[in-house]
């Protein structure tokens, strides 16, 4: 359950990415949201004081050119879809504190204050450069990166050439100390693979990369510094938020609490490794800045077998799925029935099957028949006692394997269920009422268990669970009710 009581001097950061807002939010990003809300709650939960960032990334040439597409004012634009994905917060029921857009004021200044310090250090500097630009990933690629001439993220859009004067961030020069921040475990990435590539990565050798584009060129974009004609590119800009929603650099004191003294978490898909893991560690470290400490990365979600992503137009809206199956169902099937790290295939196929096995013939079914039980044998209801989450649940979470975590309680529903059958406690009753009451009292006592191992992960329904039991009845529609 969440607890409110002092934290002890335990501090916990988490963000998500800041997913583009040239489109509406789909499931991919859902499902990073959901589970860095899951950690949160569970933090929250331990005693300590967390702090959950989100929000939206609002510049670069993609959004630019959205705009210009639709004919709409970019301001008016980003406003319009930023607002899709801070509603997030009630649909898919995610606790986070702050919703970080970089056309905020505050962001824009923060990232302009990197920037400086950055520059101050000596690791910016100006040069001509020619690459190939893919408009998806808002990056420069080079050749041996490309499938078949195009990239392997966006393979519908074909890289273009561009050639200008941009400013550089010298990243050749922190190779070694990345990899001693890996080695000493400073900055810890999860999955292990993940640590593997992202060492090998940087083992192979850094390039110093771009971090402006001429404002003439693409206008939409926080101003350089001293420098009127250019913008900063959009990875240099966003990456700050990370610590512009922590008040950096005027609100050190909220800064050192969450990021220095506590534990700050960044939850970001397998394309985004390079950006999370090694360039903004490096940026960090250029701003004499403390590393993130964990970095856990998630797959990519598929529709049968084929990645699901809005350039390619398979993307499935969360909305549309709570709206019909309710938010703890979605939650549910992304933290169990999706793998936490590797890719996964997400259809609606998959997931009403899931719904009907898990959720109705599971937890729903099983809170049925034992809060009917004690309400009609019980009349005085059955008086609960708490519990401490079992270390087996509180390990899953520590390296972020929900899937692992929910494993855990589903597998104490079915021995709960398995106990019914064994003990049959609606026919002991009838020929020894003292009996059957005990055995009806200790399956109440296991289900108000299994809700509290749920808060974290399906709130509303543990919530539910635990009003049924203190009420004695069963829910008045069920909790999950069986999809035709």
């Amino acid at each position: 359950m969440e607890n409110s009581s002092k934290n002890n001097g335990k501090f916990f950061y988490i963000t998500t990415t800041l997913p583009y807002v040239n489109s509406r939010p789909h499931v991919g990003f859902a499902t990073e949201i959901i589970r860095a809300d899951v950690i949160a709650r569970f933090k929250r939960s331990q005693g300590y004081d967390v702090f959950f960032n989100t929000g939206t990334d609002e510049h670069g040439i993609k959004i630019f050119q959205k705009a210009k597409e639709l004919g709409k004012d970019t301001q008016k634009f980003v406003d319009e879809n930023a607002d899709h994905f801070k509603n997030l917060k009630e649909s898919l029921n995610v606790s986070f504190d702050a919703f970080t857009r970089t056309t905020d004021e505050y962001h824009k200044s923060s990232a302009q204050a990197f920037w400086k310090l950055c520059d101050e250090r000596g690791f910016i500097y100006k040069k001509k450069y020619s690459g190939l630009y893919c408009v998806g990933c808002e990056m420069f690629v080079t050749e041996k990166e490309l499938i078949e001439g195009n990239c392997p993220n966006h393979p519908t859009q074909k890289p273009e050439m561009l050639e200008e004067e941009n400013y550089f961030f010298k990243y050749s020069e922190f190779g070694d100390d990345l990899l001693k921040l890996y080695e000493s475990g400073a900055v810890s990435v999860y999955p292990e693979n993940r640590v593997n590539e992202i060492k090998q990565m940087v083992t192979n050798g850094l390039e110093d990369f771009s971090i402006s584009r001429l404002k003439e060129k693409m206008p939409w974009g926080v101003p350089v510094p001293g420098d009127e004609d250019h913008v900063m590119y959009v990875w240099f800009d966003a990456l700050t938020n990370y610590i512009s929603t922590l008040g950096w650099p005027e609100d050190s004191e909220k800064f050192e609490k969450y990021w220095k003294n506590g534990t700050p978490v960044q939850y970001c898909g397998k394309d985004n490794l390079q950006h999370q893991g090694a360039r903004w560690q490096a940026m960090l470290l250029a701003c004499g800045l403390p590393p993130t400490r964990d970095i856990v990365v998630d797959g990519f979600l598929t529709s049968g077998g084929q990645k699901m992503s809005k350039s390619i137009g398979n993307v499935i809206d969360p909305q549309d799925i709570v709206e019909k199956y309710g938010t703890d169902a979605l939650r549910y099937f992304v933290v169990r029935e999706l793998h936490p790290f590797e890719d996964s295939d997400f259809t609606i196929e998959r997931f009403e099957e899931s719904y009907n096995a898990h959720l109705a013939n599971g937890i729903g079914n099983l809170t049925n028949r034992i809060l009917k039980m004690s309400e009609d044998n019980i009349p005085e209801g059955v008086e609960v006692s708490e519990i401490d989450f079992p270390k087996n649940y509180t390990d899953a979470f520590e390296v972020f394997n929900l899937q692992v975590a929910t494993d855990f309680i589903w597998k104490k529903i079915g021995e709960i269920d398995e106990q019914i059958q064994n003990t049959q406690p609606f026919k002991v009753i009838k020929e020894d009422k003292e009996k059957g009451i005990e055995i009806i009292k200790e399956l109440v006592q296991k289900l108000y268990e299994v809700s509290i191992l749920l808060s974290p992960i399906l709130p509303e329904t543990s919530k539910k669970i635990q009003n049924s039991i203190k009420e004695n009845k069963k829910p008045e529609t069920p909790i999950f009710a069986r999809l035709d």
